[in-house]
């Protein structure tokens, strides 16, 4: 069973940078499919990345150009970085897992396994 933990949340001024992580805590998931989601207040929860086993990775158009997903598979762990933080990226963000092979790893795909959030605040 994948059991998922994210940290590295926080308050930001914006204009700053974060990492977020995501580990595997039982060390179950051997590097298959990942993404990251966020939700915004009052807003659906929208997908950013993914990342399948093979590295190749996809991103929201929103997220092209600020949003880097990257993962090191040794350490069980899945990887966000957002540079030039927004006020509107102020969202509690989710990583979520699956055994997809790298063809059926996509933004859309039916992700089964869910961490708890952790939440991001961006002050102007």
């Amino acid at each position: 069973q994948v059991q998922l933990v994210e940290s590295g949340g926080g308050s930001v001024q914006a204009g700053g940078s974060l990492t977020l992580s995501c580990t595997d805590l039982r060390n179950t998931y051997s590097g298959h499919c990942m993404a990251w989601f966020r939700q915004a207040p009052g807003k659906e929860r929208e997908v950013i990345a993914s990342i399948a086993r093979d590295n190749s990775a996809h991103y929201a158009f929103f997220a092209e150009g600020r949003f880097t997903i990257s993962k090191d598979n040794s350490k069980n762990t899945l990887y966000l970085k957002i540079d030039n933080l927004k006020p509107e990226d102020s969202a509690v963000y989710y990583c979520a897992a699956d055994y997809f092979p790298p063809s059926l790893c996509e933004l859309g795909s039916p992700f089964g396994y869910w961490g708890q959030g952790t939440q991001v605040t961006v002050s102007s």
